[in-house]
């Protein structure tokens, strides 16, 4: 039988949700913040290259960034809802038997 997971009960994935969302704006502040600076940085010891290149920088480095913490906020609500115990282990009941 497949246990029931944490999730299926609205009030704990509506408070995991909401840890999740609140999380995604941090990273999101986070994320703006490393791409200006990181713009800056690149603008003090290039100059004005090709508005291309950083265009491109911060694409790539906002996008990375995002893409990171989302899964890994994805990572923590799975695991600290317990949603990842909620598990049928086939390969563990054949070894019990």
């Amino acid at each position: 039988m497949i246990p029931r997971s944490p999730l299926d009960d609205p009030e704990k994935a509506a408070h995991a949700w909401a840890r999740y969302r609140q999380i995604m704006r941090w990273m999101m502040l986070v994320t703006v913040t490393l791409v200006v600076g990181s713009l800056w940085v690149l603008y003090k010891s290039n100059g004005m290259v090709s508005i291309h290149m950083y265009i491109a920088a911060a694409l790539g480095i906002g996008f990375t960034m995002l893409l990171t913490s989302a899964l890994m906020g994805l990572l923590f609500l799975s695991s600290g809802t317990g949603h990842d115990d909620a598990i049928a282990d086939k390969l563990e009941e054949e070894r019990n038997r």
